[in-house]
Parts: C-alpha cells; sequence; structure tokens
C-alpha cells in the first residue's frame, strides 16, 4: 500500500481538529519528538493516553502508531531490553490484524522486537532475530527497508557472520540506490561495525565516512552515536588524540544508554593515554550503568560494562572493586543465552585483581579513622578509602560507619549492607544499636533494593526507629498510603521532625493536603522545623484553602500580607507558571502572584488546553531558575514555579484570530478596547509569520493569537467587539471558529481565511 506515513499523520491531525478533538491533534504530532529527544516522562503519559482513545476512537492506525513510538521510546536511547521483549511481541500481534497489516509502518514492529531482543542479549538472540527479519517481505522503495536491513546486519554480527554481514549491507545499499532511494546512517553505521568485528578498523572509518552524507532516521541521536563509533574505531587503530577529539564528554553521553557499552570500551583503550584520565568518578558512574542495565533487563550490556569497568579499577589499584565487578558480571552471565567466552573473561579479570599491587595506607590502622575524616573531601580517593578501612570495617564501629557509607556512594550499597548486617543484626545489637546506624543501614538496604531484609531488621528495632524505617521503606516505594501510616506511627512514638516530613509527604501524595498541612502546622513552633518544611505547609494549605494556616506559614517565613482573614487575593508581581500541554510538553504561562503559593494565569490558551486565562493555579513556591547576579537582568527576571494543581477555574473561553498585522496605531487602540473589558490577549505568532496578499501575491507580515473572554461575556458580544474595533482595518481579521459559533457572517470569514493564505 503506498501511503505516506507521515501525510497520514498529517491528515489524521486534520480529521481530529475538525471533529472536536484538539487535544489529540496535537498531541499525535509531538509523540516522535519526545521518543526520540528524550522527553520520556512526557511520552510515558501522553503515548498511552493516544493509544487509549484511538482505541475507543476505534483508529487502529493510530493505535499502532501511539503504541510504536512508546517502544521506541523505551528501546531506542534508553535501550530497555527484557523488560521491553513482550510488549514488543505484543506490538507484533497487533501489526498482523487484517485492519493494522496495511499501514506503512507495520514492519516497524519487527525492527522494535529485534531492537528488544538485541538490548537483552544480542548473541543469544541472534538466530531468533535473523528469522524474523527475513520473514519480513519488504522492498526497498518501502520506508523500513532500511531500518530491516540495518537490523539484519547486526543480527548477522551478533551471530559471528561477519563477512556476511559486511556483504548484506552493501547489497542493501546499492538496492536502495537501485529504488531510487538513499541507505540511512544507521545502515551505513552498521555496516562500519561488521567491519570493525571482522577486524578490519580502516575499512569501517572508510565506511563511516561514506555514512557521513546518508540522513539519519534518528537525526537528534545521530551527532553523538557517530562521534562514539568513530571515537571507538579511531581507538582501535591507535590513533589516540583523533579518537578523544571525536569522543563526546561523558556530560553529553550520559544520557543516552544505548551509546554506553560502546563509549565504554572507546574508554578502555585510550585510558593509558595522557589525554583521559581514569578516575574513581569514571568508577562510579560505569556502576551506576550496570546498575541501569540490570534494571532494564539489558543482560549483555551488563556484563561487557563490568568487565570493562573491572579492568579500568584495576589500572586504579582497585582490586576490591574488580572482584566485586567479577562477581556482577557472574551473576549477569547466568542470564545470557549464549555466554561464549564471558567465564574465560571473568577468570582473567580475578585473576588480574589478585595480582594488582594496593596501594599504602596514610597511616596505622588504628589512625585510618581520624585520617578520613582530616582528608581533603574534594581531593580524597573513596575508592582507595574503601580499600584501606577493609580491615577494620565490621570490627570498628567508626570505620564501619566510613567504610559502608562509602561503598554505597560508590554504588555498592549491598556490600556495605552486608558488613552492616554482619555486625549489628547477626551479632544481636541491632536492638541497642545507636538510631544513626540503623538509619544508615536502612539506607543502604533501601539502596540495594533488599526490602525483605530491612523488614527483618524492622522487626527488632524499638518502636520509633521501626515505623521510621519502614516508612522510608514504603516512600522509596511510592507505596503512600502505607509510607503515611509508618509515619504516623513513628511521630506517637517520638520519632521527630523526619517522621512528621514522611508523614505529610507521604499524605500529599494521597491527595489529602489539609491534613498534610496540619501534620507540619502542629510543630511550626518547634526548633527542628526548617522553612523548607514550612513552605510546603504553605503549598498543602493553599490547595485545602485553609488560608489561617497559609497566614500562619507566610509570618514565619516573613511574607507580609495585607489582608488578615478569607482568601489571599494580592498583587504580589508577574511570575512564570510551569504547566503541562496536551501534547506532553510543557507551557511557560506568564500570571500574577495572588499570594505565597498561588497565582492568577493571564495569557490566553487555545481550546484543548486544562487552564486557561484567569484560572488560580497553586505553585510549588521554590525556584526553578536562580535569580540573576546582574541588576539589570534581575530587572527583566519572572520567576518561574511548577505549578502543583488548579485552585478555581476562572471560566474563560478563548477564541482564534488570524490575519494581516495592521497599523501600529490600530494594534495599540486593538489592546485598549480589550484591556478596557478585561480580557486578555496574547500574540503566538512571531515576527517571521506572513500571510498572503489577495491580489498581488506578495507576503504581508501576519498576526494570530487567542483572546480569552470570561463567562459573563457571550460570543455574540466578543464578535460584535471584534467587528467594530477591526472594521477600518486596511486588511481584515479573521475570527472564523467565532463565527461558526455565532454562525454570524461566516462565509466572510471562510474567505478571508482562503484569500490570505491563513
Amino acid at each position: 500500500m503506498d501511503v505516506d506515513i507521515w501525510a497520514w499523520v498529517g491528515d489524521t491531525q486534520r480529521q481530529l481538529h475538525e471533529a472536536g478533538n484538539t487535544g489529540l491533534a496535537m498531541a499525535i504530532g509531538d509523540v516522535p519528538a519526545q521518543a526520540l529527544e528524550g522527553r520520556y516522562s512526557q511520552l510515558d503519559v501522553l503515548a498511552p493516553a493516544i493509544a487509549q482513545q484511538a482505541e475507543n476512537l476505534e483508529l487502529p492506525w493510530l493505535e499502532f502508531y501511539a503504541r510504536y513510538w512508546h517502544l521506541i521510546g523505551r528501546i531506542g536511547d534508553r535501550a530497555q531490553g527484557a523488560v521491553a521483549i513482550a510488549d514488543a511481541e505484543t506490538l507484533v500481534e497487533f501489526a498482523k490484524r487484517d485492519d493494522v497489516r496495511e499501514c506503512p509502518a507495520a514492519p516497524g514492529a519487527v525492527v522494535a522486537l529485534t531492537v528488544a531482543q538485541t538490548n537483552a542479549d544480542g548473541a543469544g538472540y541472534a538466530a531468533e532475530r535473523l528469522a524474523l527479519l527475513a520473514a519480513v517481505d519488504i522492498e526497498p522503495e518501502a520506508l523500513a527497508f532500511s531500518a530491516i536491513a540495518e537490523q539484519y546486519v547486526a543480527a548477522l554480527v551478533d551471530a559471528g557472520r561477519v563477512n556476511e554481514a559486511i556483504i548484506h549491507a552493501e547489497a542493501a545499499v546499492a538496492e536502495l540506490g537501485g529504488a531510487g532511494r538513499e541507505a540511512s546512517w544507521e545502515l551505513g553505521a552498521a555496516s562500519a561495525r561488521a567491519l570493525l568485528a571482522a577486524g578490519r578498523a580502516e575499512d569501517a572509518l572508510v565506511a563511516l565516512d561514506a555514512a557521513a552524507g546518508f540522513k539519519p532516521d534518528d537525526p537528534v541521536a545521530r551527532e553523538h552515536r557517530e562521534g562514539v563509533l568513530r571515537a571507538l574505531v579511531l581507538a582501535t587503530l591507535g590513533r589516540v588524540q583523533e579518537s578523544v577529539d571525536a569522543l563526546p564528554d561523558l556530560d553529553v553521553v550520559g544520557d543516552h544508554p544505548r551509546d554506553w557499552v560502546e563509549w565504554a570500551h572507546a574508554i578502555h583503550l585510550l585510558v593509558g593515554s595522557a589525554q583521559i584520565t581514569n578516575t574513581w568518578q569514571l568508577g562510579r558512574v560505569l556502576k551506576q550503568w550496570i546498575d541501569y542495565f540490570a534494571m532494564m533487563g539489558g543482560y549483555r550490556a551488563r556484563v561487557e560494562l563490568a568487565l570493562v569497568a573491572g579492568h579500568l579499577a584495576i589500572a586504579r589499584q582497585g582490586a576490591w572493586q574488580a572482584r566485586l565487578l567479577a562477581d556482577i558480571a557472574e551473576s549477569a552471565a547466568g542470564e545470557l543465552r549464549e555466554p561464549g567466552d564471558i567465564a574465560g573473561r571473568i577468570a582473567a579479570l580475578r585473576t588480574a585483581a589478585d595480582e594488582v599491587e594496593l596501594p599504602k595506607a596514610p597511616g596505622p590502622q588504628a589512625e585510618l579513622v581520624g585520617y578520613f575524616d582530616a582528608s581533603d573531601g574534594f581531593n580524597a580517593d573513596p575508592e582507595r578509602w574503601v580499600e584501606w578501612l577493609t580491615p577494620v570495617s565490621g570490627k570498628d564501629l567508626e570505620a564501619t560507619r566510613r567504610h559502608t557509607t562509602t561503598l554505597g556512594f560508590l554504588g555498592y550499597p549491598a556490600k556495605g549492607a552486608d558488613i552492616y548486617w554482619t555486625m549489628l543484626v547477626e551479632s544481636g545489637t541491632i536492638e541497642t544499636a545507636d538510631p544513626q546506624d540503623a538509619s544508615y543501614l536502612t539506607g543502604l538496604l533501601i539502596e540495594a533494593r533488599q526490602d525483605e531484609r530491612l523488614e527483618q531488621m524492622a522487626e527488632r528495632l524499638p518502636d520509633a526507629q521501626r515505623h521510621l524505617a519502614l516508612g522510608r521503606l514504603h516512600r522509596a516505594r511510592e507505596r503512600w498510603e502505607q509510607a503515611a501510616a509508618e509515619g504516623e506511627a513513628a511521630v506517637a512514638a517520638g520519632a521527630g521532625i523526619e517522621a512528621r516530613r514522611l508523614w505529610s509527604a507521604a499524605v500529599q501524595q494521597t491527595d489529602d493536603n489539609a491534613k498534610g498541612a496540619t501534620i507540619l502546622r502542629d510543630v511550626l513552633d518547634s526548633a527542628e522545623i526548617e522553612g523548607e518544611d514550612i513552605w510546603r505547609m504553605i503549598t498543602m494549605a493553599t490547595a485545602a484553602e485553609d488560608w489561617e494556616t497559609v497566614r500562619l506559614g507566610a509570618a514565619k517565613v516573613g511574607m507580609p500580607l495585607k489582608s488578615t482573614e478569607g482568601p489571599i487575593e494580592e498583587e504580589m508581581g508577574l511570575v512564570r507558571l510551569i504547566l503541562p500541554a496536551p501534547d506532553g510538553t510543557q507551557r511557560q504561562v506568564i500570571s500574577l502572584r495572588t499570594g505565597p503559593a498561588t497565582a492568577r494565569l493571564a495569557i490566553p490558551q487555545p481550546p484543548g488546553m486544562d487552564y486557561n486565562a484567569g484560572d488560580l493555579v497553586v505553585f510549588e513556591p521554590q525556584l526553578l531558575e536562580p535569580i540573576p547576579e546582574s541588576p539589570e537582568e534581575q530587572e527583566n527576571f519572572v520567576p518561574p514555579f511548577a505549578a502543583v494543581s488548579m485552585l478555581r477555574p476562572g471560566g474563560y473561553t478563548s477564541w482564534f484570530f488570524d490575519g494581516a498585522a495592521p497599523s501600529e496605531s490600530d494594534w495599540t487602540e486593538f489592546n485598549e478596547v480589550l484591556a478596557e473589558r478585561g480580557w486578555p490577549m496574547w500574540v503566538y505568532s512571531d515576527d517571521n509569520y506572513t500571510v498572503t496578499h489577495p491580489t498581488s501575491g506578495e507576503p504581508l507580515p501576519g498576526v494570530f493569537g487567542w483572546i480569552a473572554v470570561p463567562p459573563d461575556a457571550s460570543p455574540v458580544e466578543v464578535d460584535a467587539l471584534l467587528d467594530d474595533a477591526t472594521e477600518r482595518w486596511v486588511h481584515p481579521l479573521a475570527w472564523l471558529e467565532l463565527a461558526k459559533a455565532v454562525d454570524v457572517e461566516v462565509e466572510r470569514h471562510e474567505r478571508i481565511t482562503k484569500e490570505y493564505g491563513l
């Protein structure tokens, strides 16, 4: 079926707009960008919502589209493996339905499944991937051909058939050329990887250069992905400086799990050079990446990163770390379908760890705690301190505290928990242990996700500590009702302000703002309470419209208020409120601050939004950006805050206008007329927006935007005012939706829209 998927998306958006589904129409256009640009928190909410609406509207292609892009967002840059395979298999079955299989994007379901399998265990799924891809009957003219070929090449490499992979890549590029199409950059990169796997690094570099002119399927990721692959090829060739120059910085690649293994292998080849420093910070980051793949079911990636990180640790004299990483690699290897030579590589890592010459401690064991406390927090190497404190950890309490918390800091909370557990729990002293030690062990167990162990320990703690430990566990796992119950019990047992914070935050998550505010208000005069606690209380009290508590909190933080009772409605300057949009993005809306945690939206919003000008919104009074240092910047700075909830809707309705921009004097008069009525107006067009002169065809400066009117202003009244205010303009303004609503001069507005190309 010869259908352009993007033309279909545009046509679907138009149909949805015409049917009144403006929010859905806006949303579907942004889903691919969310997947490719890494806006995953938005994608994870929006894509399932679109799929559900599409199912309700009986639009199977749209449902497939939403589910596909959501999956791409998970298995693409995020590199989810085993956790995504079942969903990918379900999508493949969905794509086989009679009402979906003709969708031009349907073959993408098979591609998605093979990518998920690759992320889990490329070599282990190689044969299955090859069979799936070979079964797809697709011609070079099809949109998915290049992606199918790319994955087939990758599967051949993982199967050890590298020469076949090279030939297949070359043939696919030739077939695309014969069909008048160009290969994707990703297919060119797959060819380069095949050549690199075959030991032909020079040819891999040539292939990568040849692919530079190809258009990418994922344009957002192209630059950093190419940089990582080029750096790996150059490092393999021993061209160190060129490799270093090509390698993306850690702060860039750190956001892209798909690139982590290749980046780590490149670093491993480069650390012997003066340009790349092998530090404990690098080791800590690699351990975070290893843990990420443990959660995502990226078994092969976890093994590879553990082995690379282990050898880098050995180069830093970190034998203890190399041994733990060998354990991790061995555990992850048990999940591999095709382990290959992994066992031998793990054994080699253990042997290398045994041969490490350990760094010399700074002093006698009995004095190490003092040396630790006196060390420079910026320059001290925590990996070495783990090595030095190991002999006394588990015996000396002060040394154990420092050793285990340092292990947790470096990403090994389970090891720290084991030491503490032996010292406090197995010894039977946990019941009388210092609450600080119970708190440290609780934190380590939560980080290590050893929930059952924590629950066992908690049963042996005094009441206040037990409830607080369990409350922290429930909070970490987002079990809010249980967290609230344990927080309340901890407060009753005398656990103090930390328990109140936990309790109030948990009940806030269950939308009981009144109770959350009261929990903190009860200790408002306590020496324990801090400014952050008071502002949290103010926010919750505002959402509950408990104005008395808001005033008490405002007085406590030194914010003067004019009124003494009732709702707070004052003019406190402009703020920017950050609110969600239907497409999953965020909008900054200029608003007038009316209280410590309230603001009234001042900017009209298009129909389909959940808010509009005139709405009173609760916000979190914590600045999202720092106040500028220079007085000039401060003068124009409008502070941004995150919106929390709607307090009271204003009931305003927005009407769209569009047309050629009037003269400056006409525009000023137009603004004055609207301001006199109290009708907010906002221009959404920029200086580049133009319309077409109806006779000459020349471009004219254009203007479009929205006018918001209160509930007591009828559409007829709005139409009449706009008619009077613009009747003397050289070029007419159009407000087609409003005209249709009042059934007045609809044909005239349709004609204006057509003649001016609006």
